[in-house]
């Protein structure tokens, strides 16, 4: 499990349109937002990144990177950063299942087509989503087994705006006896 304000397992992405993505190296003001995705198979993840494609500008405006990853091969999520008209938001593919497991992800078996009639692959995580601060520790993360009801990024720039403002602290860091 990921502790806020300790480190976070290394990570790192071959990008669609070429280049590669470092979380070590991502050097953003305030965090970088990383949002792992099931796979070019979910319609959801289509739709949820659409929506950040849409935001990624107010992201970047409160010094937050954004980047979504899968476990897809290339050509995947290719056809995927096609489908949704990526423009700001970076895509990455390739991370492996063991690396979705460092970061704390579930792993599920494929069990065919979706309802958009693309053919799960034999394994793939589902949704993680991380707020990572420039030091390389979690500031805010969520998991998740499902694809559905998933963490709005609307009402996060408003959060986002709270948490600058008032040097909000990570929560959920104790890890003591209870």
């Amino acid at each position: 499990m990921l502790i806020p304000r300790k480190p976070v397992p290394g990570l790192s992405a071959n990008l669609i349109g070429g280049g590669t993505f470092d979380l070590s190296d991502d050097a953003s003001d305030f965090a970088t937002l990383v949002v792992f995705y099931r796979g070019l198979h979910c319609p959801i993840c289509a739709v949820y990144l659409k929506e950040l494609e849409r935001l990624t500008t107010q992201f970047e405006e409160r010094g937050v990177k954004t980047i979504a990853l899968s476990t897809d091969t290339a050509d995947r999520a290719q056809t995927f950063s096609n489908a949704i008209k990526v423009d700001k938001l970076r895509v990455g593919y390739g991370v492996t299942l063991t690396k979705a497991r460092e970061w704390g992800l579930f792993i599920s078996a494929g069990r065919g087509k979706t309802s958009n009639g693309i053919e799960e692959p034999g394994f793939f995580a589902e949704p993680g989503l991380f707020f990572v601060k420039p030091d390389g520790t979690l500031y805010f993360g969520n998991v998740q087994t499902m694809p559905f009801a998933r963490p709005d990024f609307k009402p996060m720039l408003g959060a986002l705006d709270f948490c600058i403002k008032n040097d909000y602290p990570a929560r959920g860091e104790y890890t003591g006896a209870i």
